[in-house]
């Protein structure tokens, strides 16, 4: 919690578990629980935290990647996109009493509003066309992507002590504070590596 805090510059007002590291085991992605601690909806559910792969997506916004991807991609598609993480982030509600987060990718029912949401949705397993086409920009300017793994997670909760041990992308909810865990291949068989 503590690499991933100083990542961001700052601490996380919500509880997450880290999904996808680098092969050295730095953070790349994290994902949330759709409330923050306070029960403020949280619609970003998975959060690019890795600072290389932060600057090098900034650059590519600046340089009109949002409109550019959105141009580029078939609207259809984007739209499941949005449809699928949406259902991903409401499947982990826990709280059922707050007002659940809305939108899809980057917390937007439509387009594209965050190339960084997008390249981590990507990077988690998902179909994300937009993810995609920005984890391939950055490949070609030479960004080191092919080293990222998602991470088998055993989640502890803070309070309870309890644990869950699983692979977050398969559905099982952010349920704690504290993460550990080994470095393994996915559930589509992938080593965990985008190439």
């Amino acid at each position: 919690m503590v690499a991933v805090s100083a990542m961001v510059g700052r601490p996380l007002a919500g509880r997450f578990a880290v999904v996808v590291r680098r092969r050295d085991g730095r953070p790349a992605v994290i994902e949330n629980e759709p409330h923050l601690r306070d029960g403020t909806p949280m619609p970003t559910l998975y959060w690019l935290v890795d600072p290389q792969l932060r600057a090098a997506v900034s650059r590519l916004e600046s340089e009109g990647g949002v409109h550019r991807f959105e141009s580029e991609v078939d609207e259809q598609a984007l739209d499941r996109t949005h449809e699928a993480y949406a259902r991903r982030r409401d499947a982990a509600i826990v709280r059922g009493d707050l007002v659940a987060p809305r939108g899809g990718v980057g917390g937007t029912r439509r387009g594209v509003k965050c190339l960084h949401a997008h390249l981590a949705n990507y990077l988690v397993g998902a179909e994300d066309p937009v993810g995609r086409r920005v984890a391939d920009d950055l490949a070609e300017a030479g960004e080191v992507i092919d080293d990222l793994v998602i991470d088998d997670l055993v989640i502890v909760d803070r309070v309870t002590g309890n644990s869950v041990t699983g692979n977050s992308v398969t559905g099982n909810p952010v349920t704690g504070d504290l993460v550990t865990g080994d470095l393994v291949t996915d559930p589509q068989g992938r080593e965990g590596t985008r190439g």
